[in-house]
């Protein structure tokens, strides 16, 4: 009975990590700006991997296997940020256009 039980938990990880990469795929498309895209990028690796990783480690047991994904999921904690950081102002510095800013106007206020 265990067995099936953590292979329900570790589906439900593994689904909703998942959902996690395909809503960050579609917000990637979807925007417009770069910084919007990298951040939809960013948002989305870092909690889809520890979706994906915590689902897989579930999955095999606690182990040395699980211990070294887990190492996993801390290495793409702090790599992500600082590479998303990174790029994101190599955009802000080689972009002349990043400066306009769209206000829309509502006249209902």
């Amino acid at each position: 009975m265990t067995d099936w039980v953590r292979l329900a938990v570790s589906a439900a990880f593994l689904l909703a990590g998942l959902l996690v990469f395909v809503s960050a795929a579609v917000g990637v498309n979807k925007f417009k700006r770069a910084l919007n895209r990298m951040h939809a990028a960013a948002l989305g690796d870092t909690l889809g991997i520890l979706f994906m990783i915590l689902g897989l480690a579930i999955w095999r047991g606690l182990g040395f296997a699980s211990f070294k994904l887990l190492l996993v999921v801390l290495f793409f904690w702090l790599a992500s940020p600082v590479a998303g950081h990174m790029i994101s102002r190599l955009e802000v510095m080689t972009d002349e256009d990043l400066g306009e800013i769209e206000v829309e106007h509502r006249e209902d206020i």
